[in-house]
């Protein structure tokens, strides 16, 4: 006969009384670990709130330091210091008109020539070139990125400059110089420096950074897309155009204004090719002229306090706004286009 507790079934055996402590004592040692858990995940949401706020308040306050260092020229000059073309420190008169058109000339030259070469490597690398020679040549590609300006700007001065001189103006001189409008473009003396030699320096230094981001984000269009376009029948362009850049377009954009972000921002390498004349004689673009930063670089070391410092810092601030200007205009061709693909759609 098998005995039977006189409570019958409902009262547990030892076995499920175990597991029942044992589900308790694990509840309350995960408790612990819970609460670190949250207090971790606390300290990271706050120290991201922290750099975030940290970005801002530097931003602000490099943006307040320089208006306050440019309020004298601002005060005498206003707006007006954006159109004035004169740059005399003995005199005490100055206008931003020769340097802002520099920086915009030479960032425009380099843009024009980087772009699509940027394009054509990019295309090159992820459609055209044999698995042998891709990773090596991208490499070499974003090596030149590794080049500091300095270096640049010596062999512009030194190597490029003549070359410019002897085998482009002077033919051109020859050649157009007597044109009535078109001639005016290539005047100058023969020297190998100006606004067109910043220029190409400019593209040269900034193809790799293009040149890199269109090839990474050509590599992430879908290969089911570019094999599908293959099979109707289309050409490597036909693919590119139609398939790859409407799938990438934002990261093209992306890549071109790092690229003139770079070229705004360029010192040294402008400094030793522009001429470094602040004068605006004609439209030529082998006339010696100045940017921006090669007026900072060359002259801010040496300024008087006063209306010369003081023009110097207004002039970063009208680099800063520059570089604003761009970053909007291409945030805001970005948001055109989505609209217009839903339009579209």
């Amino acid at each position: 006969m098998s005995y039977q507790h006189p409570l019958g079934d409902g009262v547990p055996d030892s076995s499920s009384s175990n597991q029942l402590s044992h589900s308790r004592m694990n509840t309350s040692a995960d408790k612990p670990s819970q609460r670190v858990n949250g207090l971790v995940d606390r300290l990271f949401g706050w120290a991201a709130l922290s750099a975030a706020c940290l970005t801002l308040a530097m931003l602000s306050g490099i943006l307040l330091s320089l208006i306050s260092g440019a309020w004298p020229a601002i005060h005498e000059y206003g707006l007006g210091f954006l159109t004035r073309s004169v740059w005399d420190p003995v005199q005490s008169e100055f206008g931003g008109l020769v340097m802002i058109y520099g920086t915009l000339a030479t960032s425009i030259i380099a843009l024009a020539i980087a772009v699509p070469v940027s394009f054509g490597i990019a295309l090159f690398l992820t459609e055209l070139s044999p698995a042998w020679l891709k990773r090596p040549l991208g490499t070499a590609i974003e090596l030149l990125a590794a080049i500091p300006s300095i270096v640049y700007g010596m062999w512009g001065l030194l190597v490029f400059g003549p070359i410019l001189s002897t085998y482009v103006q002077i033919p051109l001189q020859k050649l157009i110089g007597s044109v009535p409008i078109i001639g005016a473009l290539v005047a100058g003396p023969p020297v190998g420096i100006g606004i067109l030699s910043a220029g190409i320096i400019l593209a040269i230094m900034i193809i790799p950074f293009i040149a890199s981001v269109m090839r990474d984000v050509f590599e992430v269009t879908p290969p089911l897309l570019k094999e599908s376009a293959y099979g109707l029948g289309s050409t490597t362009w036909e693919v590119v155009s139609n398939v790859v850049l409407p799938y990438t377009k934002a990261g093209v954009i992306g890549g071109i204004m790092l690229g003139l972000g770079r070229a705004l921002g360029e010192t040294m390498a402008v400094t030793f090719v522009i001429g470094n004349m602040n004068q605006l004689n004609s439209i030529s673009f082998f006339e010696p002229a100045n940017s921006i930063t090669s007026a900072l670089a060359n002259e801010f070391a040496e300024a008087s306090t006063g209306l010369h410092q003081a023009s110097l810092i207004y002039l970063g601030l009208v680099l800063f706004f520059i570089t604003f200007v761009v970053l909007s205009l291409s945030k805001l061709l970005l948001a055109r286009m989505r609209k217009n693909e839903g339009t579209s759609s």
